[in-house]
């Protein structure tokens, strides 16, 4: 009995060993399972049953979904897809379950759209802009002896399509229609009325007189200067300016006579000089470029600029008589490295570092030398001085260059007059004006209404519209164009010239402007796409295609719209302002 006791609880126990085991493993494949259940998708729930009948009408209703991705853990899932454009082309895009992704190189030239990648707070974040141009608040009210729209913002000298700023001149040289270079009226009163609004928004400018023969406390300010053997300079008293001045002289071959300046903050300089002789004044300069000083030379020529191994030579003309000479030695050092035989001045990336010395050759009188942040009113007057120079018996300034508009229109020849270089040209010497009360400056811009009366084909700016609105043409092509920016800029023009000139001087310039406003008014809605804004009105006149305005023509326009709205509350203006600043984020016009 004992063995059959022992023997019963033995197999007792391997009994109850095995279910224990069993149990066990039964519920960890369970666990195993539920575990496994938090890292799967949950399969969609079944769709209920459909009779055969309604098979069609399930299948518009519940189309079959793609499976769901594989589920990711640490990082972002995508799978590669070819995408069908327009039935055209196939590009690669990427799909993230259920959203596809087109590379921005793409969407940027297919939609004309702007983005980047930047740092913000030490992360990087990519920013998209729909246009690439900025609409200014616009200063209230307009005044004529105010900052002109926002062209403190402009540097007109640094384009690449001015050649140089001339030295005999004092202006900008024009390649935009030709590489050999022309003086556009347009370019010079936009760098006369950039460098007005400039001096009246930027801090008046540093100033370091480095040599002048007149006493101060008693005795003459005058740098360190150094003669070669067999030159001179010496103190005299220059009777048509009846004050001391340096009198130098230099044998030829020799180094001259110089100046130590070693100035590394400014780089604008000017002098008072007059010479008696073929001779030279030039500015050594240590730039960031290894190796020699450049130098940059104003010589007694006609030569508008030259450059050859580390060597700028700009001429000033024979000045026989006392003027001043002010060069900006970043732009004549950069214009001369860069000149090329093409219409784009090259890009460079020298810039100086330090004005080093100014050098004297020849025989002549120099004085009140200095360094300077900036010279926005020489700039200014240098503008204004040429306006004056070279206005015509027609009261113009004629453009001495063929200008090609495009295909259809009629090549304008050298000679034409432009109603935006009228416009700009009376801002400018209403500036100039009311700032010397010269009535000189004021003739002259009320003289420059003349082209504003004359038809475009008698050689004058004139155009009708449907044959009942003026337009004062930019291009006087045949047939017309009708820009709409130089239309606005005269307009413009002539507003500053009835303002400043008063009811009786300056009743035709209102006349003018009033029938220029009736006629913007009339024809603004046709400058409209519904997303932008248009240059001209070619497709109308053509019968082409519309010359859409890029988007610094687009805000160019609202700009002005802006300047027009805070002379005349004409409600158009406003809704045009608003309607037209939506399209520079996206915004459409309503579809049927």
């Amino acid at each position: 009995m004992r063995c059959l006791a022992a023997r019963v609880n033995y197999k007792t126990l391997i009994i109850i060993c095995a279910l224990f085991t069993l149990i066990t493993v039964l519920l960890w494949n369970r666990c195993s399972s539920d575990t496994a259940l938090h890292f799967l998708p949950r399969a969609p729930p079944a769709a209920p049953s459909a009779k055969v009948g309604d098979a069609n009408s399930q299948q518009q209703q519940h189309p079959p979904q793609p499976p769901e991705p594989p589920p990711v853990v640490g990082g972002i899932k995508y799978e590669e897809i070819d995408c069908l454009i327009n039935d055209d082309a196939t590009i690669k895009g990427r799909r993230e379950g259920g959203d596809v992704y087109l590379p921005f190189s793409w969407v940027e030239k297919y939609f004309e759209v702007y983005g980047k990648v930047v740092q913000y707070d030490g992360y990087d974040r990519f920013e998209f802009q729909h246009s690439y141009s900025k609409v200014y608040a616009q200063r209230e009210p307009y005044h004529p002896d105010g900052v002109f729209m926002s062209f403190e913002g402009y540097n007109v000298e640094v384009r690449d399509r001015v050649k140089c700023i001339s030295g005999v001149e004092g202006v900008p040289l024009s390649t935009q229609w030709g590489p050999q270079g022309y003086f556009y009226a347009i370019q010079i009163a936009q760098y006369g009325l950039s460098h007005y609004s400039k001096n009246l928004t930027e801090r008046p400018p540093h100033v370091e007189l480095y040599d002048t023969a007149e006493e101060r406390d008693g005795r003459p300010l005058g740098g360190p200067w150094s003669l070669s053997k067999g030159c001179s300079l010496s103190r005299v008293h220059d009777k048509a300016r009846a004050t001391f001045v340096r009198q130098f002289s230099t044998t030829e071959g020799s180094e001259g006579v110089s100046l130590q300046l070693g100035n590394s903050k400014d780089f604008i300089v000017s002098f008072d000089l007059k010479f008696s002789s073929n001779g030279s004044v030039s500015v050594v300069l240590e730039t960031t470029e290894k190796g020699a000083p450049f130098v940059i030379h104003y010589v007694t020529s006609t030569q508008l600029i030259a450059f050859r191994e580390r060597e700028v030579t700009y001429g000033i003309g024979p000045r026989t008589a006392w003027s001043t000479v002010t060069r900006d030695l970043v732009t004549d050092l950069r214009k001369g490295v860069g000149l090329s035989n093409t219409k784009a001045v090259k890009a460079t990336k020298i810039m100086p570092r330090r004005v080093v010395r100014l050098v004297l050759q020849g025989r002549g009188a120099i004085d009140n030398v200095t360094i300077a942040t900036t010279a926005h009113t020489a700039a200014f007057y240098a503008a204004s001085d040429w306006l004056l120079r070279n206005q015509d018996e027609r009261g113009g300034w004629p453009i001495m260059v063929t200008r090609k508009l495009g295909e259809g229109f009629r090549p304008l020849e050298p000679g034409w007059y432009s109603a935006m270089a009228q416009g700009q040209a009376m801002s400018t010497l209403v500036r100039a004006y009311l700032l010397t009360k010269d009535q000189a400056y004021l003739n002259a811009a009320l003289r420059a209404t003349g082209p504003y009366k004359t038809p475009a084909e008698q050689h004058g700016v004139k155009a009708v519209f449907m044959n009942k609105y003026d337009w004062y043409e930019e291009y006087p092509t045949t047939p017309s164009s009708f820009v709409l920016n130089g239309f606005i800029y005269s307009l413009i023009g002539l507003y500053d010239l009835a303002e400043t000139a008063g009811d009786q001087l300056g009743r035709e310039a209102g006349q003018l402007f009033s029938r220029g406003m009736e006629s913007l008014k009339a024809m603004l809605p046709l400058y409209d796409t519904g997303s932008g804004s248009i240059y001209d009105l070619r497709h109308f006149m053509l019968g082409t295609a519309p010359n859409l305005a890029r988007w610094d023509y687009h805000t160019t326009h609202i700009n002005q719209l802006q300047l027009l709205a805070s002379m005349d509350n004409a409600p158009i203006f406003r809704d045009v302002i608003k309607r037209w600043k939506s399209y520079l984020k996206g915004g459409r016009a309503k579809h049927n």
